[in-house]
């Protein structure tokens, strides 16, 4: 059996921080790790490389709302040929001059505020030809009835940062820079955000559209099984007729439940935290893995029970893969080392 773990966030997104990993015990991963066949490829948002794992080709954009309205509850072959935007609902904060970024890892919102906020925007743009969808609490959609010249920015990408310079580009973009602005207008000191406000919970003050395309036509990959949490590999899974399940617990309780041949388990529990730099939450979540994860399929590894262990390490900086087969565990001359060394 091949095991490929896809894991956002592994190494600490700030490179000049190495304190972040003192006093991390991490015996299993960091054996892994040194034993494995090393390569550094250029920066990925999570959703790029799922698409690439897919067969999934860039259109404007990478077409992630069409593909993942399939899981939110629209018809699949009604849909098939149109033109979806995903439009979510962020917090917008400015400091010094930069506008920042919040999703809603940070906040929540009830399914129930999200029609009363997609009613506000749609009874504005109702002449427009936009119509907002909120088929989940934070996950919107925007259908438009002819493609716009449009490429807009991952929302994974956009979390934590300054969006001043990173706002959509394309012949069409001044019409949807406007928009976005109308909405904030809309929105602003809108009651529904002043009562949320009163609640202590951050303000719904903006949309951001992302991921807009036409159904692919095909999507296929060579995993046999996916096992995460991670909605758009959810979506991917089904759109190819991949087998997906939830991500068990740890890596005993997916032994006994998976399957031979090529399997593709995401642990993406860091990513939230490197994106949001929170560094306790982060060395907690990492040392859990190591117990959970890292330290039973190193003796998965030992026994033979997988025949390639593959590690992709997502970052906003680069992708760093780590590839170990059971005779790498013989390389008796390869010490182990720290994870701050494979910044240098």
């Amino acid at each position: 059996m091949k095991l490929h773990l896809l894991i956002p966030g592994l190494f600490w997104p700030e490179t000049k921080r190495t304190e972040v990993y003192s006093d991390l015990s991490l015996p299993a991963l960091e054996r892994i790790l040194a034993k494995s066949h090393y390569t550094e490829s250029r920066s990925q948002a999570i959703e790029e490389w799922l698409c690439q794992a897919f067969g999934v080709s860039k259109q404007q954009d990478w077409p992630v709302a069409p593909i993942m309205l399939h899981i939110d509850g629209t018809d699949a072959e009604q849909t098939r040929n149109e033109y979806w935007l995903r439009a979510d609902p962020v917090h917008l904060r400015i400091e010094n001059n930069h506008i920042l970024l919040a999703d809603s890892q940070i906040f929540t919102i009830s399914l129930k505020e999200s029609m009363q906020f997609a009613e506000i925007l749609n009874q504005y743009f109702n002449k427009s030809g936009i119509f907002f969808l909120p088929l989940y609490p934070d996950r919107w959609y925007v259908r438009i009835n002819k493609t716009p010249n449009l490429q807009t920015r991952l929302l994974s990408e956009m979390v934590g940062k300054n969006i001043n310079n990173l706002l959509p580009a394309g012949e069409d973009s001044s019409i949807w820079h406007n928009i976005f602005n109308e909405i904030q207008m809309l929105l602003h000191d809108h009651q529904l955000n002043q009562e949320r406000e009163a609640r202590g919970e951050l303000a719904i003050n903006s949309i951001w559209f992302w991921g807009g395309g036409i159904m692919p036509q095909v999507i296929r990959s060579t995993f046999n099984q996916v096992w995460c949490d991670h909605a758009f590999a959810h979506a991917l899974a089904v759109a190819s007729g991949i087998a997906h399940y939830p991500l068990p617990h740890d890596a005993t309780v997916w032994q006994h439940s998976t399957g031979p041949n090529n399997q593709l388990v995401i642990l993406d529990t860091l990513w939230g935290k490197t994106q949001y730099k929170n560094i306790y939450e982060w060395r907690q979540s990492l040392s859990s893995l190591e117990h959970s994860w890292f330290t039973p399929l190193l003796e998965a590894m030992r026994q033979g029970k997988i025949s390639q262990l593959t590690i992709t390490a997502l970052n906003e900086n680069r992708i760093r893969n780590f590839v170990m087969t059971p005779s790498s565990l013989w390389k008796f001359w390869v010490r182990t080392k720290s994870l701050s060394n494979y910044e240098k």
